[in-house]
């Protein structure tokens, strides 16, 4: 198994839905970066800086997921 298919858990992180501690996992798939909570559906998606920088120009954003 290769490093970019590994699945990292985030030590002291809180689900942002179901508010477990430790339970986000860190993995890419198709070379983009996702997080995701073991015990709910919680999935997050880092999309390119270009798009973030885009979709996000006009909105009132407190903080971009960028681990």
């Amino acid at each position: 198994m290769s490093n970019k298919n590994r699945k990292r858990f985030i030590a002291g992180a809180t689900c942002p839905s179901c508010k477990s501690l430790d339970s986000l996992m860190l993995f890419f798939e198709n070379n983009v970066e996702k997080l995701a909570c073991v015990k709910c559906d919680y999935k997050e998606t880092q999309t390119d800086k270009n798009v973030t920088s885009a979709t996000r120009a006009s909105e009132s954003v407190i903080g971009v997921f960028k681990p």
